[in-house]
C-alpha cells in the first residue's frame, strides 16, 4: 500500500524495506547475506542493514535504484521535498518498467486504485507516464472528486503535441523536463529520448546533472503555495527550487500557443530564475470553467469541506429547522473563504450563496431520506457563478456540478 513519507530520507528507509521484501520473495536474500536468518522479519532487517553499509547487497540496491522509472520516481519525490512538499503517500507500482496498464483493481487494492481511501491526498503525480497512462490517472483523479493530477509532457515538446483531457479539469500538464544534480549512487548514462525532428531543440544535461519529468517539482511547488497563499492561488510565476537548467528553451510566442492548449510551460527569466509559467488544466473546450488549476482545486477543497462539514446533518430530522442550520453553517465556512480572499467579489452576496429549502428539498427527496444543498460560488469575476449540489443521506454523500 502507499506508504507515508515526510522527508528524503524516510522515503530511502521505505525503499530499502521495499527491496528487502522483494529479495526475500525472489530467494535472493541467500547469495547477498550468505546466512539468511530463519526469522522472516529478522531477515528483512538484516537486508536492510547490509544495503546501509558496503557489500554486494548495496550494490545491488543501487542498481536497483538506477532503473528509469525507479530514478525518476525518487528524483519527483526529491523535488516535491525540495519545492516545500511536507509530506508524499508513495508507492511503485510496477518493476523494471511500466508499460500497460497501472489502473489497478479496486477489489485488490492495486496500481492508482491503492490510493482511492487515502483522503489525505490532493495531488496525484507520477513522472514520465505514457499518454494512455497519464489518461488513467486523470480518471482516478475524477473518480475520487478529491485529487488533481500534476503530469509531465516530453523533455522536448512542440506545441502540437497529443495531450490528454479531463472533462472536469481534474489536471495539469508541464513542460518540458529539468534538469538536477546527478546523485552518487545513480549508474549508467540515462539518456533522453528525443525524435530525431526535435533533436535541434534539445538542451541537454551538463556536466554532473541528469534530466528528469518536472511532475514531483510542481507538485512540491503547489503544496508550498498552497501553504502559503491558499488553494485559490494559481501555482504560476513561481520558482521552481532544486533544479538547474531546462532540456528546451520555450519563448514568449511558443509558450503563448502551448498555453491555448492547455500546456504549462516552465521557463527560465533572466535574473528571476527557473518558474511554471501557466496555470492551464487540461479541461476541455464544453467546460470553460474549469480551464484555471487554481479554479480548480479551490472548487475540489470547498467541496471536500463542506461534505465533510455537513455529515452532522444525517439522521437529523429533514425539516426547515435542519436546512437553516445548514445554510448556517455553509454561509459561515465560505464568508470566511471570501474574507481570506479566495472567492471573488466586493460583497458576501457578490462571492456566493448557499440555498437550502424547499425548493432544493422537494418531498421526493425528504422521503428517500436525502438532504440537498445548492451552493454557487464566485471564484474569477462578479456574477459569474460555478454551482454544485451536495447530498447527505444515511447511506452515504453526493455531489454534483454543473
Amino acid at each position: 500500500p502507499p506508504w507515508p513519507v515526510t522527508s528524503p530520507a524516510e522515503l530511502f528507509d521505505w525503499l530499502r524495506s521495499f527491496v528487502a521484501q522483494l529479495w526475500m520473495d525472489d530467494g535472493t536474500a541467500g547469495a547477498l547475506l550468505g546466512t539468511v536468518p530463519q526469522d522472516v522479519e529478522l531477515a528483512a532487517d538484516a537486508l536492510f542493514a547490509a544495503m546501509g553499509t558496503e557489500g554486494p547487497a548495496r550494490a545491488r540496491f543501487r542498481a536497483f535504484l538506477s532503473q528509469p522509472t525507479v530514478f525518476r520516481f525518487v528524483a519527483a519525490v526529491q523535488g516535491f521535498f525540495d519545492n516545500g512538499g511536507t509530506k508524499a503517500f508513495v508507492s511503485l507500482l510496477g518493476l523494471p518498467d511500466i508499460t500497460g496498464s497501472i489502473a489497478g483493481d479496486p477489489t485488490q487494492g492495486t496500481g492508482l486504485c491503492a490510493f482511492d481511501d487515502l483522503e489525505e491526498v490532493a495531488l496525484l503525480a507520477a513522472p514520465g507516464l505514457s499518454p494512455a497512462q497519464q489518461t488513467e490517472v486523470l480518471e482516478a483523479c475524477e473518480r475520487a472528486r478529491d485529487r488533481f493530477a500534476v503530469l509531465d509532457g516530453p523533455a522536448v515538446c512542440l506545441d502540437d503535441h497529443p495531450m490528454p483531457s479531463s472533462d472536469g479539469g481534474f489536471g495539469a500538464m508541464y513542460v518540458p523536463w529539468v534538469t538536477v544534480a546527478r546523485p552518487p549512487w545513480l549508474e549508467g548514462d540515462h539518456p533522453v529520448e528525443v525524435p530525431q525532428r526535435l533533436a535541434r531543440r534539445f538542451r541537454p544535461p551538463g556536466e554532473g546533472e541528469v534530466a528528469v519529468p518536472p511532475a514531483g517539482h510542481v507538485a512540491g511547488l503547489m503544496a508550498r503555495v498552497d501553504g502559503e497563499r491558499g488553494v485559490h492561488k494559481a501555482p504560476a510565476n513561481e520558482v521552481v527550487w532544486g533544479i538547474r537548467g531546462l532540456t528546451q528553451h520555450i519563448g514568449a510566442v511558443a509558450q503563448g500557443r502551448y498555453n491555448q492548449r492547455g500546456l504549462n510551460v516552465i521557463r527560465r527569466f533572466e535574473d528571476r530564475g527557473i518558474r511554471v509559467w501557466g496555470a492551464r488544466t487540461l479541461a476541455t473546450s464544453a467546460n470553460p470553467s474549469w480551464r484555471y488549476v487554481n479554479v480548480r482545486r479551490l472548487f475540489l477543497m470547498l467541496e471536500q469541506s463542506i461534505l465533510g462539514g455537513s455529515q452532522w446533518a444525517v439522521f437529523e430530522p429533514n425539516d426547515q429547522l435542519l436546512w437553516t442550520r445548514l445554510r448556517r453553517d455553509v454561509t459561515a465556512f465560505l464568508y470566511r473563504q471570501w474574507r481570506a480572499g479566495a472567492l471573488f467579489g466586493r460583497t458576501a452576496e457578490e462571492a456566493f450563496f448557499v440555498q437550502c429549502d424547499a425548493e432544493t428539498n422537494p418531498r421526493s427527496q425528504i422521503d428517500a431520506g436525502v438532504v440537498q444543498v445548492r451552493v454557487g460560488v464566485c471564484p474569477v469575476k462578479p456574477a459569474e457563478f460555478v454551482v454544485f449540489e451536495i447530498g447527505q443521506w444515511d447511506g452515504g454523500s453526493s455531489l454534483s456540478e454543473g
